[in-house]
């Protein structure tokens, strides 16, 4: 039992780490993209906003636990938590397909932005770390909610990484279209990481 409880302790400084550092990525992320009128930043920066929804959810199923809630309770937090998480991310795929659409119908570039570059370096490294750790928490706790919204972080990571290309291709070839069309590649991931969440949320 102690040893559970020190295990749902873990778990919830992970994800209270997790969700302060999206409220910063949010922030950062999504005024950088209003600036540079990226719709990968500003994509990044919603994830992000999105991000602090689904820990939020994660938190207060990981309280459940620590107060010794009974297991109905706590499973009955835990698909809720899965569904939040999966409603969020395919929110999320459905602005991107249509932002990325409308760019390139209207042939909408990006500018460059530092402080939007800077973030993405950061979560490329960060994000992974963060998955690895909340795998391996919610393996142990049992808690399949707490495995996708480490998922969450990998898509978090997959944007980020998809937020540099865009801004390479864009500024070295000048491929106007980069940004757009790597946002609708990076779209797939998050649909599919969101409806399997859904659906395990509705099982």
């Amino acid at each position: 039992m102690e040893n559970n409880k020190h295990l749902v302790n873990n778990g919830l400084m992970i994800e209270y780490f997790s969700t302060a550092w999206m409220a910063f990525e949010f922030i950062v992320g999504f005024i950088s993209g209003l600036q540079a009128h990226s719709i990968l930043l500003i994509a990044f920066g919603l994830d992000s906003f999105l991000e602090i929804i689904s820990g939020s959810a994660l938190i207060w199923r990981l309280k459940k636990e620590m107060n010794g809630d009974d297991s109905q309770s706590i499973m009955k937090a835990e698909k809720r938590s899965s569904l939040i998480v999966g409603s969020v991310l395919i929110l999320l795929s459905v602005y991107i397909v249509v932002i990325s659409l409308y760019n390139l119908f209207t042939h909408q570039a990006s500018d460059n932005s530092l402080s939007g570059l800077l973030i993405s370096v950061a979560s490329v490294i960060l994000m992974p770390i963060l998955t690895i750790l909340k795998r391996k928490m919610g393996k142990a706790l049992h808690s399949n909610a707490l495995v996708e919204d480490g998922m969450c972080n990998i898509t978090c990571a997959y944007m980020a990484g998809t937020v540099l290309l865009g801004t390479l291709l864009t500024y070295l070839l000048n491929w106007w279209w980069a940004d757009s069309v790597a946002a609708l590649i990076l779209v797939y991931f998050i649909f599919s990481e969101g409806l399997e969440s859904f659906q395990e949320g509705r099982k």
